[in-house]
């Protein structure tokens, strides 16, 4: 039987254990994967912690993972853009911290030769939120746009997506990454004492546009440097939703397939790279996460079935 990695009650990540599983079969619009690669993303040890349990009640016992890729093993009915044996990336219905997972046919986009799977698989949540704040945003070329935790997983992104359209990127991160920050092309700025000097030294013409993907509480100084707390968006700070500022939930929603084909034209394109930091095989899956709590890496964790 085909494997899973499944938790029976909230807690660390070691909580998780992999078992045998029925096969999943496909219904109307979905397709089986082999699962080749599913990149882990903060929200899926949240998850497992227990934190979302309000924003995405499970039924225990339940597994983890949405990003996946890999190869096309059976299709249900409807579905006539996919075949068996077709290499696609995306998101996938079912967890993806298993050997075979399911997903709609209309979350996948095909994956190039050119793109190794421990990439294909890291693309969907961090990439596709990326994508779709920036279109809230609306930046344009000629911008300049603060990224608040810019070498984080969404940052380095957005930060790439950004630049890729013409906009000028200052990032805030720890000074350990900001010669990272600087190889994406941003201009990086330190946390802490004194950031709206170092932000207004790094911007000379001001700030068009925040995305606050840190919750380090720049809420205020971001509406302050913008002037318009519209012009202003967050993936955590939701206690600030009273501000006026605008807050981003659901990863790319509606614009998933379209995100996936810009991010994936982008690498091929070799103006977006994506750093895999480590990979793990199934039965580390609880590592795997743990690392990813730790917060202490730049790059993404893979695991690969």
């Amino acid at each position: 039987m085909p494997r899973t990695a499944q938790f029976t009650e909230y807690g660390d990540p070691d909580v998780l254990r992999v078992v045998d599983a029925p096969l999943p079969t496909p219904g109307p619009g979905q397709v089986r994967i082999s699962v080749r690669a599913a990149g882990i993303n903060p929200i899926d040890w949240k998850i497992i912690a227990g934190f979302m349990r309000e924003q995405i009640p499970l039924q225990l016992p339940a597994g983890a993972g949405t990003d996946v890729a890999g190869v096309v093993d059976a299709v249900g009915p409807d579905v006539t853009e996919w075949a068996v044996g077709d290499a696609v990336l995306g998101v996938s219905t079912t967890p993806s911290f298993a050997e075979y997972a399911l997903a709609g046919s209309g979350d996948l986009v095909g994956k190039p030769d050119s793109l190794s799977w421990e990439v294909a698989g890291s693309l969907a949540g961090a990439g596709g939120t990326a994508y779709a704040v920036l279109k809230r945003l609306g930046v344009t070329a000629g911008d300049t746009l603060l990224i608040h935790a810019a070498a984080g997983g969404v940052g380095t992104f957005a930060v790439q997506l950004a630049k890729a359209r013409g906009v000028e990127v200052v990032g805030t991160a720890s000074e350990r990454n900001h010669e990272y920050l600087r190889s994406l092309g941003a201009t990086p700025v330190a946390y802490g004492d004194g950031l709206r000097e170092r932000v207004r030294e790094a911007a000379p013409r001001g700030v068009d546009a925040v995305l606050d993907a840190s919750g380090r509480g720049e809420v205020p100084l971001s509406i302050e440097l913008t002037g318009d707390p519209a012009r202003v968006l967050s993936l955590v700070a939701f206690d600030a939703a009273g501000t006026g500022i605008q807050l981003h939930v659901g990863g790319a929603g509606g614009e998933l397939q379209a995100a996936l084909r810009d991010l994936v034209a982008l690498i091929e394109q070799n103006r977006l790279t994506v750093s895999v930091s480590r990979t793990y095989p199934l039965d580390e899956v609880a590592a795997a996460l743990d690392l990813s709590r730790s917060g202490h890496v730049t790059g993404k964790i893979v695991i690969v079935p």
